[in-house]
């Protein structure tokens, strides 16, 4: 039997409208190529300290990000510095100086000489990441003998909160 012009345009419009269209993969892969492009980009502009339970920083409204520096760490038993125990946080409050801190002071910038020739083997920043329950007197021992070392630029971590979050 022959079908109709208009029999034969049905039937030619129902089998398209039968088959299903497919996802346009390219469009999407430039989608998520430009994100991760994105991220990696904006990734490096943060600052990561050490990060340990013992420690809870203070709160702060902070203004500056921060750069890249030699890490003290002082908890309410200990002081750490790059990752070692220097002396007792009881020592500290009792002295102007913390010796034992020096002494690693010393010994990091002559590692510093020795393995550029080009410097002058100073530290150049330190930041102290000082728990928020360490006395402040044990803070000023510590900046006190980065200071008698030389130490140019000292700096304290901080948690950074929102202006609106300083305010309540």
């Amino acid at each position: 039997m022959k079908m109709s012009h208009r029999a034969k345009r049905m039937s030619r419009r129902h089998c398209r409208a039968r088959s299903r269209g497919g996802l346009n993969l390219v469009a999407l892969m430039d989608i998520f190529t430009i994100l991760v492009v994105f991220l990696l980009v904006n990734s490096s502009d943060v600052e990561n300290l050490p990060s340990t339970g013992a420690v809870r920083l203070p709160e702060s409204v902070a203004r500056q990000q921060p750069k890249q520096a030699t890490v003290i760490i002082v908890t309410p038993e200990t002081i750490v510095f790059q990752g070692r125990r220097v002396a007792a946080t009881t020592e500290a409050a009792k002295a102007r100086v913390v010796p034992a801190l020096r002494r690693a002071l010393a010994q990091a910038r002559a590692r510093s000489v020795a393995g550029t020739p080009g410097r002058a083997g100073v530290l150049d920043e330190v930041t102290i990441m000082a728990d928020r329950r360490v006395p402040y007197s044990v803070v000023k021992a510590v900046m006190t003998t980065c200071s008698q070392m030389r130490v140019p630029h000292i700096a304290l971590a901080v948690l950074q909160m929102t202006s609106d979050e300083g305010r309540s």
